[in-house]
């Protein structure tokens, strides 16, 4: 009997405790309207972004910075104090919002006609490049009272002078570190600069950069910090994952890790638009529902790209950062980082896109070696442990597959009136067969492809972290390469280009046809990751070396040096780690740029 008691004191002590501490979106002084439509959209409790900032914006001459991730409740953050400090009576603008991208301006205005689903006379615009300027002018003179903006657009109505911001209260900047990346910081001036000094304003981002500070202080009066987490900090619920790989096997190592993850339902993120065409190009072609997303797509093919990808059409979508930037998509399992980011920040910005509203998501870094380095910078600033993963085996990821298929057969739906005419034919057609026999002829069916592809497929070689000093083997190979003499009558260079640039042979020799006047003699060439050696005759080394050190490549400096074997120091100014370079030059036309005028191609001997 005193337990019972004492389960019932301790079940009333924890109810008032949670009453103390979660608060109610009424008790955040939301009115009934809005209350009304987000009860009905399954809002229940205010996520820890909501809970800080909705009091302060309720409230009158409160700026606010808020750092938080992507998929914390910002939208309904800033959304819900903003619709109800709108006076429906007038009609013209009282709230602008900008963001970075079309994608998320058309989710932030579809988000806010359902929080004011009953407020009948608001009207709220989306303001955004790639559609009809005329139907938004025409909007605009109707009167509206929210404007949601892409910076761009914005500025081409200002231009024209169809839109006026001379009566805002409030200025929501929603994702600021991503426009300022996207270079908008002029427009943003700008846009600012015709907005009233006593209006409200907000700045949301999922990250602090110098260039966020100068505007905090440039444009907002004596701003309150909310800080949802650490700043610059990853989303706690997020899983950080890395696998080391030679360059050449990154495409099988994301193939297979994949195919370990049968429901992956994700975003494969890599550094060029060309790279993201061939990497979607080759997932298709191996029978993955996958598409591109960069930068040479228009907009209608952007549109259809992300419809498909929102009703899960595709499981995986292969995008540059900038084609990417603004995406909202829920439920997103998987990240895949196909080449590390130069910035930290945009690491941030695509591994939070998974792990939205309290899910759990995974991170995954594909890297080569050179990458180290940049991997442990990141992990050191947001503050997380990089888990170093093992490739699954062909064994593992065909167990994997089969169990998936084995609980989908078990949980499909069986629509017992469609399908009862058929079955007694079907049944005198498998009758010979038991049952056994039928379930593993319907495994093989779905499976005999991928069965076949692994018993053949070799094992990924992964890529040991030596310790300090010790020579691996790319190494070794990159030394033995350098210590080789030069054919008689020939002179041996060493370049700061190499495969990692995408530089073949015969790319070679083409830059030194156009460099070099005159015919060259080549001999030689031994390609390596990060810089080649090739040999010409001796008569014309140092006019080879002269010449070439003049030019540059895609605004990169050529740099060849002698490369004797008694020669230790063989480094030269030219020879930078190949991360900074997202770009393969030799993949595309390249510029090759001197101070003299260009010269036809000439035919060099090998």
């Amino acid at each position: 009997m005193f337990s019972n008691q004492l389960r019932i004191f301790a079940a009333a002590y924890l109810n008032d405790f949670k009453k103390q501490i979660l608060k109610t979106f009424e008790e955040l002084g939301i009115a009934a309207p809005l209350l009304q439509a987000i009860r009905e959209m399954g809002y229940e409790v205010p996520m820890p972004v909501q809970e800080e900032v909705i009091p302060l914006l309720l409230g009158n001459d409160n700026d606010v910075i808020a750092l938080a991730q992507t998929g914390t409740g910002k939208t309904a953050a800033y959304g819900l104090p903003v619709l109800q400090k709108i006076n429906q009576s007038q009609r013209y603008p009282q709230a602008l919002i900008l963001c970075p991208t079309r994608e998320l301006c058309l989710q932030i205005a579809g988000d806010l006609n359902d929080y004011s689903k009953y407020m009948n006379d608001l009207k709220v615009l989306p303001v955004y490049g790639g559609s009809s300027i005329e139907s938004q002018i025409k909007t605009l003179r109707k009167g509206v009272q929210v404007i949601v903006a892409t910076p761009g657009r914005l500025i081409d109505l200002l231009n024209r002078k169809t839109v006026d911001l001379s009566a805002i209260k409030s200025v929501i900047l929603d994702e600021a570190d991503e426009m300022l990346n996207m270079g908008f910081s002029d427009s943003i001036n700008a846009i600012l600069a015709e907005v009233p000094p006593s209006r409200n304003m907000l700045l949301f981002s999922a990250t602090m950069p110098q260039e966020i500070a100068r505007i905090t202080k440039q444009y907002m009066h004596d701003p309150q910090e909310i800080v949802i987490g650490n700043k610059n900090e990853g989303n706690e619920n997020i899983r950080h994952i890395y696998y080391m790989v030679h360059a050449r096997d990154k495409y099988l190592a994301l193939k297979r890790l994949v195919d370990y993850y049968p429901n992956v339902y994700g975003i494969v993120f890599c550094r060029t638009r060309k790279e993201t065409q061939e990497i979607a190009d080759k997932l298709i072609q191996d029978g993955y529902n996958a598409d591109s997303l960069h930068g040479e797509l228009s907009q209608a093919q952007r549109d259809y790209v992300m419809q498909k990808f929102r009703i899960r059409n595709l499981q995986l979508l292969v995008a540059t950062d900038v084609a990417a930037r603004g995406l909202d998509v829920d439920n997103l399992t998987h990240i895949f980082h196909y080449g590390l980011p130069d910035e930290t920040e945009s690491y941030t910005h695509r591994s939070g896109r998974t792990a939205r509203a309290g899910k759990t998501g995974i991170s995954i870094a594909i890297c080569h070696i050179k990458e180290k380095g940049k991997l442990n910078n990141i992990a050191k600033i947001i503050r997380k442990t990089f888990e170093q993963g093992v490739l699954p085996t062909g064994k593992a990821i065909c167990e994997k597959q089969l169990f998936n298929l084995v609980d989908q057969i078990e949980k499909v739906k069986v629509n017992e009136e469609e399908i009862a005419s058929l079955m007694p034919s079907v049944f005198r057609k498998l009758e010979w067969l038991e049952k056994e026999d039928i379930i593993k002829r319907l495994i093989s069916l779905e499976f005999n492809r991928m069965i076949d592809y692994y018993r053949d497929a070799d094992e990924i070689e992964i890529v040991k972290e030596t310790a300090s000093g010790r020579e691996n083997k790319k190494e070794r190979n990159d030394r033995h390469s350098r210590g080789k003499k030069a054919e008689e009558g020939y002179k041996r260079f060493i370049l700061n280009f190499g495969k990692m640039d995408g530089l073949y042979p015969n790319q070679l020799m083409e830059l030194i046809n156009r460099c070099v006047p005159g015919k060259v003699q080549i001999g030689r060439i031994d390609l390596c990751d990060t810089h080649s050696f090739f040999e010409v005759e001796k008569n014309a080394a140092q006019r080879v070396m002269d010449r070439m050190n003049k030019f540059e490549v895609d605004g990169r400096s050529i740099s060849v040096e002698p490369a004797q074997p008694e020669e230790k120091s063989w480094k030269g100014k030219g020879f930078k780690s190949r991360e900074a370079n997202s770009e393969k030059p030799w993949r595309r036309t390249s510029s090759v740029r001197s101070d003299r005028p260009a010269r036809k191609k000439r035919t060099a001997s090998t």
